[in-house]
């Protein structure tokens, strides 16, 4: 096991990765940017190193910055978390150069399948149907001609990272230009990598994600599957598993598959398959390489550390648990409490925490990075926090949901806390027949607010 980790994240994951690594025995080191000074994961990691200025840009996905302060500390490896670098192929490359454990797979797993475009190509080869798409585009004279072939409405979507970000709905021809260089530029700033691709765009649908991990002795384990079809503008609002629309035997067939799919290209640490589940037909979209933001739920329901064990198989420890080992308990809900105005368009919403409760009882947990007196920055994402709930069954589940939103207090800032609660009570979410384009709908039908 390592005895020293860098965490190169922020804000609420890398509260959760260092809390795992306290518990495991292994010290940790923290970067911040300038913004980050006062964060609670800099004050709960062992040490801490300022890599930047308060942009991302120049801090967080400043390579050399976190590669140096690695090297400094004596840090043996890297935990990447979620987003920012978690998926950048030729950062897994230089921590390997460096001599430093890439917490994730390696550079050529990671463009194979994070770059969605390849990973699409790869996982039909392995016999999963994939939702019809194009290449990755070079042009737009291109980006017309595959416009064509695949049928509008159709989504531009970005061939590198995740949480929503570089994707467009594109519903005419004329929209389409404009689609393919607004996702484009969006990517490039999210995550170093402009390259776009059109994908069919199926609805109505259910975005179904299975948790995966495989480990340096060839096993592949399928830690069952999460529901994240409650969306807006792609990017998840809440999540739940197990998914009340998958039979089992649906879940063991689509589980099955996907092990075998990711056995054939020897896939290594955690992972999530992405798929749209259209009727009876499972359509493969794309992989994430990485931690999920709404990994709790599987934690919930099938009681394995997701943290730990990424941490375990990076360090070249064998899985010591197999598929049949692998039981889903109960039902769990996750949602995601975001600084931001639904009242209001979404308006982002910054400014001090002045007043902090925090919902308890017998399976409630509260994933976050705030604490009373610390000053949300504008900076970032405006994520601050995740509430997960676990229960014997959906109903129960639903109803502990509710009990926990109302007994949350978050004051200093705008928050959804509001939406929530609504969504909970939405007559398709409670029937579990809602689907992607739930939310969209019912904020058009209010004028773009809930």
């Amino acid at each position: 096991m390592f005895a020293k980790i860098l965490i190169a994240n922020r804000g609420e994951i890398a509260v959760r990765i260092i809390r795992a690594c306290k518990e495991m025995g292994v010290a940790t080191v923290a970067v911040f940017s300038q913004a980050d000074r006062d964060a609670l994961h800099v004050s709960l990691a062992d040490e801490s190193f300022c890599i930047g200025p308060a942009p991302a840009g120049q801090s967080y996905l400043n390579q050399d910055a976190i590669l140096s302060a690695a090297l400094l500390s004596g840090a043996q490896a890297i935990h990447p978390g979620y987003g920012l670098l978690s998926e950048n192929a030729a950062f897994s490359r230089r921590c390997a150069e460096a001599g430093l454990v890439f917490i994730g797979p390696d550079g050529d797993t990671i463009e194979r399948m994070g770059d969605k475009d390849r990973a699409r190509r790869t996982m039909a080869q392995a016999g999963l149907k994939a939702i019809p798409g194009s290449d990755v585009l070079e042009n737009q004279e291109q980006a017309a001609v595959w416009a064509e072939k695949i049928g509008f409405p159709l989504l531009v979507k970005a061939r590198s990272g995740g949480g929503g970000r570089g994707i467009r709905l594109i519903r005419e021809k004329k929209d389409l230009a404009n689609g393919v260089l607004a996702a484009s530029a969006e990517a490039q700033a999210a995550f170093g990598d402009g390259g776009v691709y059109l994908e069919k765009f199926l609805s109505p649908a259910k975005h179904v994600e299975l948790q995966m991990i495989g480990d340096s002795q060839g096993h592949i384990i399928c830690l069952g599957e999460r529901e994240c079809s409650m969306q807006r503008k792609n990017q998840k609002v809440l999540e739940e598993s197990p998914c009340p629309s998958v039979s089992p035997q649906l879940r063991q067939q689509i589980s099955q598959q996907a092990i075998a799919a990711l056995s054939s290209v020897g896939y290594q640490g955690l992972g999530t398959m992405e798929f749209l589940l259209s009727g009876e037909d499972f359509y493969f979209m794309e992989m994430n390489t990485r931690l999920q933001v709404e990994h709790p739920v599987s934690e919930m329901v099938t009681g394995v550390d997701l943290v730990k064990w990424q941490i375990r198989v990076a360090a070249g420890q064998p899985l010591d648990f197999v598929q049949k080992d692998v039981h889903l308990r109960g039902h769990a809900i996750e949602c995601r409490i975001c600084a931001e105005d639904p009242r209001h368009n979404f308006l982002p919403s910054c400014g001090m925490i002045q007043l902090l409760h925090v919902p308890g009882g017998p399976w409630v947990r509260f994933d976050t990075a705030l604490y009373q007196g610390y000053t949300v920055p504008p900076y970032y994402d405006s994520m601050i926090g995740k509430l997960i709930v676990h229960a014997p069954t959906r109903e129960e589940a639903i109803r502990k949901m509710q009990a926990a939103l109302c007994e949350m207090v978050v004051e200093g800032v705008e928050h959804n806390r509001e939406l929530l609660l609504d969504l909970m009570a939405e007559p398709s979410f409670l029937d579990g027949t809602y689907d992607t384009g739930t939310l969209t709908r019912a904020l058009d039908n209010n004028g773009g607010a809930f």
